[in-house]
C-alpha cells in the first residue's frame, strides 16, 4: 500500500508539535520536512531545532528534504537533530555520491529530489545506490501550487528504469497531490505520496491521509 508523508509547510506553524501528533494518529508513514535556504528556492522554513524540537512528538521517519544551497555542509546537523532520511537535490552543485555515500555510512536512508524542468537521465547513475527517488510534481518553494501533469512521464521513466534493472528504490512525490493527483501517479508506480495543503486543511486528517491511498 502506498505511503503517506504530510508535508509540514502547511501544517499549522503554531503548534507544530501538536500537528505532527495528530497526523501520525491519522495513520501517516513519514513526516516530511521541507528545509528551505531563501537562495537555493526564494523561501525560509525549517532549520535543524525545529526537527529536534518536536523529534518526541512522533514515532514515524522523519524526512528531510533539503532545499539549500550547501546540503553537504548543513546535512549532519539534520541527521542529528532525529532526521532518518536525507533528500538531496540532483540540480545542487555538489559531489553527489561522495555525499550519498557519506549520508549512508552515518547510518541514514537518501532521497535524491528532481525538479520539474530537470531531465529525468541525470538521476540514473545513482538510482543504484540510493533509497528513494523524490519527483517533484511542482516548482519547490511554496505549498499549495498545481500538479505538473507532464511529470508523469518522468515518473513513468523511473518506474520503467527500476522494473528493467531489478531495483528497490522507491519513487516519491511531492507538489499538488490530491485525492485525485494521488490516483494519477500510484498508477504509474509511485510508492509514497508527500501531501501538504491537502491534509492540513481538512478537518478529519484520518479521512484526507486514507482518501490518498489508492490501490495499486
Amino acid at each position: 500500500m502506498v505511503k503517506i508523508s504530510p508535508s509540514l509547510l502547511s501544517a499549522d506553524f503554531s503548534c507544530l508539535g501538536k500537528e505532527v501528533k495528530k497526523v501520525t494518529e491519522a495513520g501517516a508513514d513519514l513526516i516530511h520536512f521541507d528545509v528551505m535556504d531563501g537562495h537555493f528556492v526564494p523561501n525560509l522554513t525549517f532549520g535543524p531545532m525545529v526537527l529536534k524540537s518536536i523529534r518526541k512528538y512522533s514515532h514515524l521517519p522523519f524526512e528531510a528534504h533539503l532545499m539549500i544551497t550547501n546540503p553537504e555542509k548543513y546535512w549532519k546537523e539534520f541527521a542529528d537533530s532525529g532526521a532518518d532520511i536525507i533528500g538531496i537535490h540532483i540540480e545542487c552543485d555538489i559531489d553527489h555520491r561522495r555525499l550519498i555515500e557519506e549520508i549512508k555510512n552515518y547510518g541514514k536512508k537518501v532521497c535524491i529530489v528532481i525538479n520539474p524542468p530537470t531531465e529525468i537521465e541525470k538521476i540514473y547513475p545513482f538510482l543504484e545506490i540510493i533509497d528513494i527517488v523524490l519527483i517533484m510534481t511542482v516548482n519547490p518553494g511554496f505549498g499549495g501550487q498545481k500538479f505538473i501533469y507532464k511529470v508523469v512521464d518522468k515518473i513513468k521513466k523511473v518506474n520503467e528504469y527500476r522494473k528493467n534493472r531489478n531495483l528497490n528504490f522507491e519513487i516519491e512525490v511531492d507538489g499538488g497531490i490530491n485525492n485525485e493527483t494521488a490516483k494519477i501517479v500510484i498508477e504509474n508506480g509511485v510508492d509514497i505520496l508527500v501531501a501538504g495543503n491537502y491534509i492540513f486543511s481538512g478537518n478529519d486528517y484520518k479521512e484526507r491521509i486514507e482518501s490518498l491511498r489508492w490501490k495499486k
